[in-house]
């Protein structure tokens, strides 16, 4: 069920890249308006994950993540019947809600009931994640070709509807007792923050990767199909290193070393697309997918590692991933502002080339045992 779920948190964001070009010609949409179409939900979903402990509290483990698909089905539905800018704009809010709620909520239904295995269902869910990105990316413009972009966007209802049906019907409605104790406030640590930063650089790069690399490779010259296909090639690099992370990282009580694996390959990754893009396509999309795929996982299981029972680390990992989409939202709205004024990405890339520094410097102060304090 898990799995199912995660497979729907994506397509919504993922599908829009190699659709971007149609969009624009055909609802006359800016650069700086088809950014937030991809900032938007990111930071909606930041802002909702926030505050977890209250959106458990409104709505229930099962409840919630059914309300989560629910609202990805209606987005979806939205843009198939009413494919203009203001529904775009709106449904992006609809949807970046949804996604938020479950985000938030899954998190503790994993701490709660996989202990010890945590760490490795968390890998295969982060996974599920990147594989219905990429999934998206490979269909949203062959459907477009043959049907129009419409469809290409709505068909997504079909998969969040069967995930919500089968959550609901399958998840027990008894929800796990938290502990009263540990109640302060996670903000309070500055070690909450540091996780939080580099959970939200580390998704940065996704963000910012999802939302301009067809784009980008399409002002070079490629055509839709082939740029939303390269799109695709890195996220199945994601999802390969998201399994390998889920397989490998119970190895390791020192998350550090494949850390900087990650941070190593989307640096290099990031080169190649900075120096010789047309020439480096495939290095690029398998370097970067490789980076991005492992760091996303980690960036959430470090956090969780410092939680000291399920209910600490479900707020530990509402707080992290909730700032750090907030600081992943301004990524692409800065690649959208240099693409309008500038009619180029490369600095966008030389941009999160240096973040990658950032990146290593706070892998390093990521050591075992470490709690919050």
């Amino acid at each position: 069920m898990i799995l199912l779920v995660g497979i729907n948190l994506r397509p919504s964001l993922a599908a829009l890249g190699p659709l971007v070009d149609q969009i624009q010609r055909d609802t006359q949409m800016s650069d700086t308006q088809a950014s937030l179409l991809t900032s938007l939900p990111v930071l909606l979903m930041g802002l909702c994950l926030l505050d977890t402990g209250r959106v458990q509290a409104a709505l229930g483990q099962r409840g919630g993540v059914t309300a989560g698909l629910v609202a990805l089905v209606f987005a979806a539905l939205a843009r198939w019947l009413s494919p203009t800018v203001s529904v775009l704009l709106a449904t992006a809010v609809v949807g970046g809600m949804g996604i938020a709620v479950v985000q938030a909520l899954m998190p503790t239904i994993i701490r709660s009931r996989a202990g010890s295995q945590t760490a490795i269902l968390m890998g295969f869910y982060s996974t599920a994640i990147m594989g219905g990105a990429a999934l998206a990316s490979f269909a949203a413009p062959r459907i477009a070709s043959a049907q129009g972009w419409a469809l290409a966007m709505g068909i997504w209802a079909l998969p969040a509807l069967a995930g919500a049906t089968v959550w609901w019907r399958a998840m027990d409605a008894t929800e796990p007792v938290a502990p009263t104790e540990m109640q302060v406030s996670v903000s309070t640590y500055p070690r909450s923050w540091l996780l939080l930063a580099f959970f939200g650089l580390g998704t940065g790069a996704y963000t910012l990767v999802l939302a301009w690399l067809p784009p980008y490779y399409t002002g070079l010259g490629m055509s839709a199909q082939d740029a939303g296909s390269l799109l695709s090639a890195l996220t199945l690099a994601e999802v390969a290193a998201g399994i390998g992370v889920a397989m490998a990282v119970g190895r390791f009580s020192d998350r550090r070393p494949i850390i900087l694996l990650a941070i190593g390959a989307l640096t290099a990754g990031l080169l190649c697309l900075s120096l010789a893009p047309l020439l480096l396509a495939g290095y690029a999309a398998l370097l970067c997918g490789l980076g991005i795929g492992a760091l996303f996982p980690l960036g959430l299981i470090v956090a969780m590692d410092h939680g000291q029972d399920a209910a600490q680390a479900g707020r530990i990992a509402g707080f992290v991933q909730g700032g750090g989409y907030v600081l992943a939202a301004v990524l692409p709205v800065i690649a959208g502002l240099l693409r309008q004024h500038l009619s180029d990405l490369t600095p966008a890339w030389w941009l999160m080339t240096a973040l990658c520094l950032v990146l290593a410097l706070m892998a390093l102060r990521l050591r075992p045992g470490a709690r919050l304090s």
